[in-house]
């Protein structure tokens, strides 16, 4: 298990004039390198408790620690420094080409021209905009999709050891929103930041995250991987959030990784083999086609992280198999291997 990057201890927040807490008594632990999403309807407390992360907000009581120490005992500038955020309205200094709002925190640090330039360089090809194209480019003559690109790596300059991130894409138009959110996570496997992403869209939150903080009213009513929350819902509160008309759909959001068992001995080589990142909408209907028992799930090396089992995803479907049957049809996608 890695070590905790954020500890919330009992944490709430009253904002003055108020009668309700925005957050009360939070305790929840968050991984280094982990992928966390906060779900959650309007007022429900989750940029609060995020904003409490930074100390935008501080908090009433209780405690949070930034890798074990008080973040009240770490001065503000400090501890911003080491804390990427990037929001919805993204915050691009429209007078600075690129390059130069990239560089702000590099140059309140201090780094010399040479170091700001280099990282510059690395962040754009990092948030795939090509630095040649687009470092001397003002907000302006950029995208939504191309300025929020710039916003997280603005965010990432100074190499934080956590990003928080609160609904960056809610102002973005779907496709874009999707290859943004597919950009995050190829940017968060490689370099393995420990991620805070807020969102009210359940299937973003399912999509990013390896756990998922389910908020209503202050609090967490629950913590889990999304897979266990659409299956396992702590609450009421929390299966109306997350079940619909479209739980099937929602299998398109969850990946292969987040519904694995330990794998039985003798490995059967027979079986069919899948990605980590394979949906389990496919995992499901390649089960379902073609009489399989088991299914293998492979890390990017090829190196066995588990199976998945008929009988495990018959228990939690149960009569829905016929319905995604006559969904997908005889010319359902089967996964390559």
């Amino acid at each position: 298990m890695n070590k905790a990057a954020i500890k919330f201890v009992k944490a709430s927040k009253k904002f003055n004039g108020t009668k309700d807490y925005a957050v009360s008594e939070v305790s929840v632990s968050i991984e280094e390198g982990s992928f966390i999403t906060i779900l959650g309807t309007s007022g429900s407390g989750k940029t609060t408790l995020l904003k409490m992360i930074n100390r935008i907000y501080e908090a009433s009581s209780g405690e949070i620690l930034f890798f074990g120490e008080s973040i009240k005992k770490l001065p503000v500038e400090k501890l911003r420094v080491k804390i990427g955020y990037v929001i919805q309205q993204i915050g691009l200094f429209p007078h600075m080409n690129v390059e130069e709002n990239i560089a702000t925190v590099p140059k309140i640090l201090h780094w010399n021209k040479q170091k700001i330039s280099e990282r510059v360089e690395e962040l754009l090809n990092i948030v795939n905009l090509p630095p040649d194209t687009f470092r001397k480019r003002y907000p302006r003559q950029l995208s939504g999709g191309q300025q929020q690109r710039v916003g997280l790596a603005r965010a990432m300059a100074a190499d934080p050891e956590i990003m928080l991130m609160d609904e960056p894409f809610g102002a973005i138009d779907a496709i874009t929103r999707q290859n943004l959110q597919d950009e995050l996570l190829k940017i968060q496997k490689k370099l393995n930041k420990t991620i805070v992403f807020v969102t009210h869209d359940v299937n973003e939150a399912f999509k990013l995250g390896d756990k998922v903080i389910v908020m209503n009213k202050g609090k967490i009513e629950q913590f889990d991987t999304p897979y266990n929350i659409l299956f396992t819902p702590a609450n009421n509160f929390v299966a109306r959030l997350v079940t619909s008309d479209d739980t099937l759909q929602r299998l398109k959001f969850l990946r292969a990784e987040q519904a694995i068992i330990p794998i039985e001995l003798p490995i059967n080589n027979q079986a069919i083999r899948v990605g980590r990142e394979e949906s389990l909408y496919n995992v499901l209907t390649t089960l379902l086609f073609n009489d399989g028992k088991t299914i293998i799930v492979e890390d990017d090396n090829h190196n066995v992280l588990g199976q998945i089992d008929w009988k495990q995803l018959q228990l939690k479907f149960g009569q829905e198999n016929q319905e995604i049957k006559e969904k997908t049809g005889d010319n359902c996608d089967k996964i390559s291997v």
